[in-house]
């Protein structure tokens, strides 16, 4: 007796639903033609307004900021897992006071947008709590937001 070998099929039945898939067409309407319609492109310019203020859910962002505007962070950390302080890498904001009374662990941070530019926000803090002669890891979780600063 001769086993069945079902991969055959199933090979023929998945391939047959890939390209069932692929490439979108559609009619132009005129007699019958297709055309295949291009995907959506996200320009890497695309950025949404910056809110009043970041926070820690910000991350990986991307925001707008039009000069004279002014953006504050606040990242809410503890003592035993404690953001370091906001840098800023680039052209296009300048320090500003917070005017916020910190917790220990907490970071805080103010700008003003002062001419056009990009500029990075980064910070990071320890994924876990670090005690004397206990066991930890080295892991740390990063913040970042990029800031374009544009003319208004």
């Amino acid at each position: 007796m001769r086993p069945t070998n079902p991969h055959p099929v199933l090979a023929l039945a998945a391939l047959a639903l890939l390209l069932a898939g692929c490439g979108t067409q559609g009619t132009d309407g005129a007699g019958g033609g297709s055309t295949v319609s291009p995907s959506p492109t996200k320009h890497t310019q695309d950025c949404g307004t910056a809110p009043a203020e970041l926070g820690a859910a910000d991350a990986g962002r991307t925001y707008c900021l039009a000069t004279g505007g002014v953006l504050r962070l606040s990242l809410d950390g503890t003592a035993a897992r404690p953001w370091t302080p906001v840098k800023a890498d680039g052209d296009g904001l300048e320090a500003a006071n917070s005017g916020i009374v910190l917790q220990p662990g907490d970071a805080s941070a103010a700008f003003r947008a002062v001419s056009a530019g990009t500029v990075r926000l980064t910070s990071s803090r320890p994924l876990c709590a670090t005690a004397p002669h206990r066991m930890s890891c080295k892991g740390l979780q990063e913040w970042t937001v990029t800031v374009r600063v544009t003319k208004p």
